[in-house]
């Protein structure tokens, strides 16, 4: 029996458009954005407080699948107060979607400053994980699932600060590696015992995402953490013997992204300049699935969105987003 030819050409047209709609939802499953931001807000809330939170409006109508804050949510040169910590916690459940936080040197290891408070910055640090990180999920106000180092590494279990999720086939790692050399502080033996511990726990759970990624079969990996890692670099090697990074980014993560077969994108402050480059190295050769994206901040309150394509060898998109826009 054949079909008459309106009928023949109304079925085509339908199994073209269902084919169409099909693969405009296959392209859109492996695409999606999120928002990095850090080094904010630095002054006198009196100042930078609307601005900030205008920018936060900005992120919010962009609908980012979550963002990042990679650390130092106040300058170092303000008190180090638990008011201060509030404000900023109260900041952080403005975002619409998810919030993840990783801590910056600001916030804890440079609050012995008499202009800080004088605070003990280990206790500080006590305060942040108690304040800022709830068991399995992000900060905002759709928060995220996550695993922390603690909950899957006993032996590091006081390390709530160090998270991990999966989204849409790539995995996002948060490592607490910080500015002012990460706290290798030689002159401060409870600084250099602290170093010493977090780094160990760092390079375990940096181990651990690239074993994971490969388990899980993740398209791509993205870390995220607030040290620009060639602070303390010298005329002669990018990790010194003196760098607070010399064992977790030269020897572990770096290592770890030239043999992966994925594109790994590491996420920081800092400095900020806003930077998307690859400047890593191993052995006189540029590692080329490894990126570095380097948030603006300070005096510069932008924020970027990143667009992720996993389709692609090198699927990151970033665009800068300001307050108002």
């Amino acid at each position: 029996m054949r079909f008459p030819i309106p009928r023949l050409a109304h079925s085509l047209r339908r199994f073209v458009a269902l084919t169409l709609a099909a693969a405009a939802l296959a392209a859109q499953a492996q695409t999606f954005q999120f928002v990095a931001l850090g080094d904010l807000p630095y002054g006198d809330p009196a100042k930078v407080g609307a601005p900030y939170r205008a920018l936060i409006g900005s992120i919010n109508r962009l609908q980012p699948a979550f963002s990042i804050h990679i650390g130092d949510f106040k300058s170092g040169s303000t008190r180090c107060s638990n008011e201060e910590f509030q404000a900023q916690l109260q900041h952080f459940g403005l975002f619409a979607s998810a919030l993840v936080y990783t801590p910056g040197d600001n916030e804890w290891t440079d609050c012995h400053r008499a202009n800080n408070g004088s605070y003990d910055p280990l206790e500080r640090l006590a305060m942040l994980r108690t304040m800022f990180f709830p068991a399995g999920q992000s900060l905002g106000q759709s928060p995220l699932v996550v695993q922390s180092q603690a909950a899957q590494e006993p032996a590091y279990a006081k390390f709530v600060e160090n998270l991990r999720w999966q989204h849409q086939g790539v995995l996002f790692t948060t490592v607490h590696i910080v500015g002012s050399n990460n706290n290798f502080e030689v002159r401060d033996a409870r600084a250099v015992a602290e170093f010493m511990e977090r780094d160990r726990a760092n390079v375990a759970w940096i181990q651990d995402a690239f074993a994971h990624a490969q388990q899980s079969g993740a398209k791509a990996l993205v870390f995220a953490m607030q040290a620009d890692v060639f602070e303390s670099k010298s005329l002669w090697e990018d990790f010194p013997p003196h760098s607070g990074f010399r064992t977790s980014i030269g020897e572990t993560l770096m290592p770890l992204a030239a043999a992966a077969r994925i594109p790994v994108l590491l996420i920081h402050g800092d400095s900020h300049t806003f930077r998307f480059d690859q400047p890593f190295t191993l052995n006189k050769t540029s590692i080329t699935n490894l990126t570095r994206l380097e948030v603006p901040g300070a005096n510069d309150m932008r924020a970027v969105q990143v667009s992720v394509d996993t389709r692609s060898t090198q699927p990151w998109g970033v665009r800068l987003v300001e307050a108002g826009r």
